[in-house]
């Protein structure tokens, strides 16, 4: 159960009220799932939450899968079981298959394990890796075109 409760549709001031009406509307769906009913004791992270991740799932460089897939990748790590299954249902909603959710954990699995690898024998960074992930020159007239 969630600390201080959930904030309900019916029992939402009009602030929160407006705040579910655009998620239920972006999300075309006529329900609010707990995550916001839970944070809705705090409308002003309610409201800003929401904002932020609106605009980070909405269409972009990345696909909707993709999007969902790392969330799901990063909630595996933090262990947070809640938003493994409601990301995961997502990601499902957008096309991952059984095989795709399969390989992801091997993904997240090795990463963890080699990340923890890394850190415990304190690897020093190759210097190919750093000038290959660098931005490339004029990187930056190409992201304002």
């Amino acid at each position: 159960m969630s600390i201080f409760g959930l904030i309900e549709y019916r029992e939402a001031s009009p602030e929160v009220r407006a705040v579910y009406d655009d998620i239920m509307a972006t999300r075309k769906t006529d329900w609010v799932n707990n995550f916001w009913k839970a944070i809705a004791h705090d409308p002003v992270l309610l409201k800003r939450t929401w904002e932020d991740i609106k605009q980070i799932m909405a269409p972009g460089a990345l696909d909707p899968l993709i999007k969902e897939m790392i969330y799901v990748a990063v909630s595996v790590t933090n262990q947070c079981d809640y938003c493994i299954l409601s990301h995961s249902a997502g990601a499902r909603k957008a096309g991952m298959t059984d095989a795709m959710f399969k390989e992801l954990m091997s993904v997240v699995g090795m990463a963890n394990e080699s990340n923890r690898l890394v850190a415990g024998y304190q690897v020093e960074i190759d210097e190919r890796f750093k000038a290959a992930s660098a931005p490339p020159p004029n990187h930056d007239k190409v992201l304002t075109r």
